[in-house]
């Protein structure tokens, strides 16, 4: 199933039943897991890991070293789970010194001309839709959902279940289980849809909502917010999330709709 068109360097580690298209190029210290399938005119790079059943279409390259003129060359992987697929031309640098890996996790999906930048984290299940662009150590968690043509900043955090609205600049960390959209890119609300589709309770969807009504809808600064959800909601894993999230935020949260009275931000 290996080309005779495709260079592989012989010192990489590729599974028996991986299928290979021609004028597909792996460089050394490669490995790509069982079931997975290069397509034709891929690049793959040293340092890159790649798991069982993915599916990489043509013209991805995986495994580039950083945009970031402080590399200097160290040993760093780019590293991509199970089951996920890669569309075309798709960017995936490896790491730096700084975390040593660039990761994607399970079953995603990298739609065409996605950018992942170095020690970027980009969690199971997550969906990047066409030309979104990651910058470096941002981290994008489990389900969420960022909309095309969009641009996360550096050290930016999104949270988990999060759907992110098409051509938004994302600046600031978004926190679990929202949408944001607009312009400047704020809380919408919560994302129920997505969560009923994942088995959330109902009970669990308006814990949520109260949780978000607190921090986004009662006039308090997120310290204050913060220490009310403590004090007088109950606890549960999702409210705990969302307390933990906005407490280690580095970026600080984006804003909600009634925290700029109402009005679109300018």
């Amino acid at each position: 199933m290996k080309q005779p068109l495709a260079y592989i360097h012989p010192e990489a580690k590729i599974a028996p039943n991986v299928v290979i298209d021609p004028f597909a190029t792996i460089d050394k210290n490669v490995i790509i897991g069982e079931g997975t399938r290069i397509g034709s005119n891929v690049t793959i790079l040293e340092g890159s890991r790649i798991g069982k059943n993915c599916n990489i279409f043509p013209g991805a390259v995986i495994g580039a070293v950083p945009q970031d003129l402080k590399f200097a060359g160290e040993d760093t992987t780019a590293e991509i789970g199970d089951n996920t697929t890669i569309r075309e031309f798709v960017t995936i640098n490896r790491g730096t010194k700084a975390k040593g890996k660039t990761v994607v996790g399970n079953n995603c999906l990298l739609m065409a001309y996605v950018h992942v930048a170095h020690d970027s984290i980009i969690g199971n299940n997550v969906i990047l839709v066409n030309s979104v662009q990651v910058a470096g150590e941002v981290i994008v968690d489990d389900f969420a959902i960022v909309g095309g043509l969009s641009a996360i900043h550096q050290f930016v955090h999104v949270g988990a279940h999060v759907m992110v609205a098409g051509g938004s600049l994302i600046g600031k960390d978004i926190p679990p289980y929202v949408k944001a959209g607009r312009e400047r890119l704020q809380y919408v609300g919560v994302n129920s849809i997505g969560l009923r589709r994942r088995n959330f309770t109902n009970e669990q969807i308006r814990d949520i909502q109260d949780c978000y009504r607190v921090l986004f809808q009662s006039g308090l600064n997120n310290s204050d917010a913060i220490e009310r959800i403590e004090a007088e909601l109950p606890a549960s894993n999702e409210r705990d999330e969302i307390i933990l999230f906005v407490k280690n935020s580095q970026r600080g949260v984006i804003k909600g709709y009634h925290q700029n009275g109402g009005k679109k931000e300018e």
